[in-house]
Order: structure tokens, then C-alpha cells, then sequence
């Protein structure tokens, strides 16, 4: 049994969903790690954000993104709208929550009040979840004809720096 781990680093951009494509990273990694038959995890720990497995669409709007994540950009929205202002039109944060993110220590992102009014990133990255696992048959990830391992950062407010973590577990000889 082999275990491998790496991380992938994004840029993302601000005032809009940051989308990338990462099948093409993934298939990398399994290549690297030279298992041949088991699971891919792929994830990210950051809250605002998700890794999901799609159908790759191959008409793009302006920004780039496929027409198939345009669509799910307008049923979030109507889903989960923008937090445009503190408390509305969520709760969330709260001002013992400001005060802990206030506190917090990035040199990259100094600790400014509106870069918290992000409630509908996290909601957003709720309903996608954090991470996907593939299966790994001949080296070779299992994703179908069509499928694609996608990242996406909901957090609007700002760019940031963004890791996403794989783990390839599984044998490295091809047992037929």
C-alpha cells in the first residue's frame, strides 16, 4: 500500500467566483505517485471554497468560466445572495466572530472588517462540499468520458492564495 500527498496552489481573483479546472493537475499527481490501483482524495481546508467533480463545458463567457458553472453562479444567487452589508442578509458574523477574525494574523491579508462579509462564500462552499474521491484503476483516475475534478473559491471580497490537497492511497502494481 503507497500513500502520496501534494498540494496545488491557486490565485484566485476578486469580485466574482474564482473557477479552475484541476483534472489535468490531479492526473499529474497520480502519475507521480505511481499508484496504479486505489482512491484519490482531493479537498481543500479552506471554507469559503470547494472541490466537486462536473461535466466539463466547452462554451465559456468573458471571464472564462464555462456556461455550466454561469448557471450554477445564478442558482446560487438566488439560493444564497450576496452579503451586501453586516447582518444582512445573514447573522453571520457576529460581532464575537468579527472580533476573532480582527485578531488573526496573515501578513498576505491584513484583518479588515467588510473582508468578513463572506457568509454567502461559506454557505455556497455548504452546499458543494470540500472535497471529492475518485477512484485510481491502471494509473489512471476514474472520472468517465466527460468528467472534471473542479475547484472553485465563492469568497468575493478580495484575491487570495488558495491550496488544494490530494492524497493518492493504493497499490503500485497494476494486479490485473
Amino acid at each position: 500500500m503507497s500513500f502520496y500527498f501534494q498540494e496545488i496552489e491557486i490565485s484566485t481573483v476578486s469580485g466574482r467566483p474564482s473557477y479552475y479546472l484541476i483534472t489535468q493537475d490531479i492526473d499529474k499527481i497520480i502519475e507521480r505517485s505511481g499508484v496504479e490501483n486505489g482512491i484519490c482524495l482531493v479537498q481543500t481546508y479552506h471554507t469559503t471554497c470547494s472541490v466537486y467533480f462536473d461535466e466539463y463545458m466547452h462554451d465559456k463567457n468573458y471571464y472564462g468560466d464555462d456556461y455550466l458553472q454561469v448557471d450554477l453562479n445564478h442558482i446560487l444567487d438566488r439560493l444564497v445572495p450576496k452579503q451586501s452589508t453586516e447582518n444582512y442578509p445573514y447573522l453571520s458574523p457576529g460581532p464575537k466572530h468579527i472580533a476573532y477574525g480582527m485578531k488573526k494574523i496573515d501578513p498576505n491579508y491584513p484583518a479588515v472588517k467588510w473582508t468578513m462579509l463572506n457568509t454567502d462564500a461559506h454557505l455556497r462552499s455548504d452546499f458543494l462540499g470540500s472535497s471529492v474521491t475518485l477512484g485510481v484503476k491502471g494509473g489512471q483516475l476514474l472520472t468517465g468520458p466527460v468528467g472534471q475534478i473542479f475547484f472553485v473559491d465563492f469568497d468575493q471580497t478580495r484575491e487570495r492564495d488558495r491550496k488544494i490537497q490530494v492524497i493518492v492511497l493504493g497499490d503500485e502494481e497494476d494486479d490485473g
